[in-house]
């Protein structure tokens, strides 16, 4: 049995962390749905710009939908629907066979909303109307401005992709809007199953870090961070508040690992899939790290409910002089500021390419 059928049968999750038009011409994402079990898919504006960019797959749609006069953002939105509506329907039989539990697909709200709520709100909605699948998430950031939207997409019943994740605070402050959002729809006579996951960042703790710590603390500070997050979430799941949800009909919250790719050429490719393995989870993987996996990766077992040894390793790295709370609400602003770069160089590949085919066309 593969190494990623084995985690799949652990209860874990394997997502790919990538789309792009060509994998699902050429047949690449369905080989991963068979060969590999992978059972869903996140995609972020880093890899909608690498995708465009690195394709002319995407000239004929982009030279239609300009000629239509669309640009800018909608242009993009109705490209990257597209894909991920053809991605939601070859994941639609998992989708099916787990009662919504796994066969989701992701599309993030705009990065420039990151601290516009009632901006997020109304663009949640739109991509939720506009994508037309029921096993689509759209993803909102869980920052100060995001946990609001967050709580009320879930009210209104969009399902939710919680993103850029840090440490086991940010992480309960979704929990608790999670939680919150269905106890309302409940008081409202609605129906508390909507689907949600909540996305911790998990290799950019240790590249964070790396320039300030002895070689011998390299690559822990990350799987601790998860450690003790984990054990936060089964608390929460044993707790009598969410039992209560639950028996209800309302559905966890899983807890996704995301940034899973090793960054330290001295580290294990591995590294990151198999210190998270865990029942109840998902693993969003880059491309090249499920190959990895797939070749030469191990299961050593799943994660401790207990957090292992993360409160010691955590206590290190304090004593090391990192300040892991306001490292947490550092590497999060720094995510956000990466995905509107991405999300400026991508409208810009867009524009420039709809100016070429334009062009083209006149010739």
């Amino acid at each position: 049995m593969s190494t990623t059928r084995k985690l799949h049968d652990m209860g874990q999750s394997l997502w790919l962390d990538n789309i792009s038009r060509a994998i699902l011409d050429d047949g690449t994402l369905a080989r991963y749905i068979s060969e590999f079990s992978v059972s869903g898919l996140t995609s972020n504006p880093s890899i909608f710009a690498e995708a465009v960019s690195g394709s002319d797959a995407y000239d004929d749609g982009i030279r239609k939908k300009a000629g239509q006069g669309k640009s800018g953002e909608a242009l993009f939105m109705e490209l990257a629907l597209e894909d991920l509506r053809r991605a939601a329907d070859l994941f639609r039989p998992v989708f099916d066979a787990t009662a919504g539990v796994d066969g989701w697909v992701s599309m993030e709200v705009s990065p420039l909303l990151v601290s516009d709520t009632a901006g997020s709100i109304a663009a949640a909605q739109a991509i939720h109307d506009q994508g037309d699948r029921p096993n689509l998430y759209v993803k909102i950031p869980g920052t100060p401005e995001g946990v609001p939207a967050i709580e009320a997409s879930i009210f209104a019943g969009v399902p939710i992709n919680v993103t850029l994740l840090f440490s086991t605070a940010q992480y309960l402050a979704v929990a608790e809007a999670y939680m919150s959002a269905l106890e309302r729809r409940i008081a409202a006579g609605l129906n508390p199953h909507v689907s949600s996951v909540a996305s911790l960042f998990v290799s950019r703790w240790d590249r964070a870090v790396a320039d300030q710590v002895p070689v011998d603390m390299h690559n822990k500070l990350g799987i601790a961070v998860a450690q003790a997050t984990y054990r936060a979430y089964r608390e929460l799941l044993d707790s009598p508040r969410w039992k209560a949800l639950a028996a209800k009909g309302a559905q966890p919250q899983r807890l996704l690992w995301a940034s899973t790719g090793t960054k330290d050429p001295a580290a294990s490719d591995t590294l990151y899939i198999e210190a998270l393995a865990a029942p109840d989870t998902i693993n969003t993987i880059p491309e090249k790290t499920l190959h990895a996996f797939a070749d030469h990766g191990a299961l050593r077992g799943p994660m401790a409910l207990d957090g292992g040894d993360a409160d010691a390793v955590l206590a290190g790295f304090t004593s090391a002089g990192i300040d892991l709370s306001a490292l947490a609400v550092q590497l999060q602003a720094d995510g956000a500021k990466a995905f509107v770069t991405s999300w400026q160089e991508l409208l810009q590949t867009i524009d420039s390419r709809s100016r070429t085919l334009a062009g083209e066309g006149r010739g």
